[in-house]
Order: C-alpha cells, then sequence, then structure tokens
C-alpha cells in the first residue's frame, strides 16, 4: 500500500519543468521566477550532490551542456561548481547566472509560496548516498511546509535511501518505459505517486495506479491534444516546458 498522504491531492496540475527551463537557463533560479511570472505555482527540477555533499540542482551527469564548464561533475566540489556560468549557454541575457543550490531554492519557494517535485537525479554510483543526503535535506529546509516536496526519480535504490532517511516525505517513481517487477518496486517503496512518460499512460495503468492507491502523473507533456488526452485520463499532475500550455487546454 502508498505512504497515507492527504486528500484531495495537494499539489497543482501544472507544473514547470527545470523552472521555465525552455524560457530560461534551467534549473537556475531566473528559470524559477519566470515559470512563477507565468502563473505557475508548482516546479519539478533535477537535484544531484557536489563531491563535498552540497545538494545543488543540475539534469546532466557532465557540466557541457548548461554551463561553461567542461567534463564530469562527480569529483567536483561546490566551491568549483558555485564559480560555473550557467545561463550563458542559453542566451547571452542570462549569462553570469549561476548553478542553485537546494536551500536556495527552498528559500525561494518560502518566500513564494510555491510547491517542488525534486527528482533526485544521482551520478552514476552515487545513489544511495544522494537519495538520502536529498531527503535529510528536504526534512531541515522544508521542516515547516504544510506540503512538502515531493521526491522522484527513476532511481529506485535512490528513493529507498530517501524512504529510508525520510519516511514521511512523499515519493513517486518515475517511469521511461515499463521494466520487469516496477509495480512491485512501487509498491516497497510505499510511493504515493507513478511519474511516467506521456505515452506510457493510458487507461489500463490508470487502473493499475487506483488499485494500489497512486496518483498519476505525466513528463513533459508539451501539446494541448496529448494534455486534454491526459486529463481525460484522470492524471493529476503535467509536467510541462511550454509557459503558456495551460491556457490552451
Amino acid at each position: 500500500m502508498s505512504t497515507a498522504f492527504p486528500t484531495p491531492w495537494p499539489y497543482p496540475l501544472w507544473i514547470a519543468h527545470r523552472g521555465a527551463g525552455k524560457d530560461a537557463p534551467e534549473n537556475t533560479l531566473v528559470a524559477f521566477q519566470r515559470g512563477w511570472e507565468a502563473g505557475f505555482r508548482m516546479f519539478e527540477c533535477d537535484v544531484k550532490l557536489s563531491a563535498d555533499g552540497v545538494p545543488y540542482l543540475l539534469h546532466d551527469a557532465t557540466l557541457d551542456r548548461t554551463t561553461n564548464g567542461h567534463g564530469p561533475v562527480e569529483h567536483l566540489p561546490w566551491a568549483d561548481l558555485a564559480r560555473l556560468d550557467a545561463g550563458g549557454w542559453h542566451s547571452a541575457r542570462y549569462a553570469g547566472e549561476r548553478l542553485l543550490r537546494l536551500d536556495q531554492l527552498a528559500a525561494w519557494c518560502e518566500t513564494h509560496g510555491a510547491l517542488v517535485n525534486l527528482e533526485i537525479k544521482p551520478v552514476p554510483g552515487h545513489e544511495a548516498a544522494t537519495g538520502a543526503a536529498v531527503a535529510r535535506a528536504v526534512q531541515t529546509l522544508w521542516g515547516q511546509a504544510t506540503v512538502p516536496p515531493l521526491l522522484t526519480s527513476f532511481q529506485p535504490h535512490a528513493l529507498q535511501a530517501a524512504q529510508q532517511a525520510a519516511p514521511e516525505l512523499p515519493r513517486g517513481l518515475l517511469l521511461e518505459k515499463f521494466w520487469p517487477g516496477w509495480e512491485g518496486v512501487a509498491e516497497a517503496l510505499q510511493c504515493v505517486a507513478l511519474v511516467g512518460h506521456h505515452p506510457l499512460i493510458d487507461a489500463a495503468l490508470m487502473q493499475t495506479a487506483q488499485r494500489h492507491g497512486w496518483r498519476v502523473l505525466s513528463y513533459t507533456v508539451n501539446d494541448p491534444a496529448e494534455a486534454r488526452r491526459l486529463r481525460q485520463l484522470g492524471v493529476e499532475g503535467l509536467i510541462t516546458d511550454i509557459m503558456h500550455l495551460p491556457a490552451t487546454v
């Protein structure tokens, strides 16, 4: 059975992907601000650990795509990561934007009343350490929050470590495809949600989720017709890159 969790579902339907990760440099503070200005009140982002144990936001296991750095992030301490330009790759307007620590995001969320879906995104081989550290940080940073962050991951070992470190925090299993035993894993992790790639989601999956007591969210939903299909199925969270999409559905 899933972990007991408030009814009705306390999170909004629309969730901005990596902040407003197309309109501004993904996973940076300015991206969250842009998403907020567009009307979003919940945000998805990716959290990993620096070499010295600081939780911060970055999607990739390497620096090349979204910073002016190069190579893997695995061995870099936060002091080195903090010096990188995480905005210039997007556009000259955002040159000099910095990587964002999780505590900085928590402070912004508290000020704005924003909710978050934190995807635990460990570099390979650091699944358990990252899951545990992120969960403990969330306990501290969002300790007084009425609605806590939803912790999700594609990595069961990361979610298991988060479960052991902070069992009261809500968890969701991310699914890009179905793999043998996924239902049992989600049940053992006491997930409250499945977060599926939108083509996976159909009536059969919704029935499976209902049977287990799981809510269903979907990523990355950028097409109005697909958003309408998912809403008709009963999906309760749509993660999108398109800031004007809610107005079209």
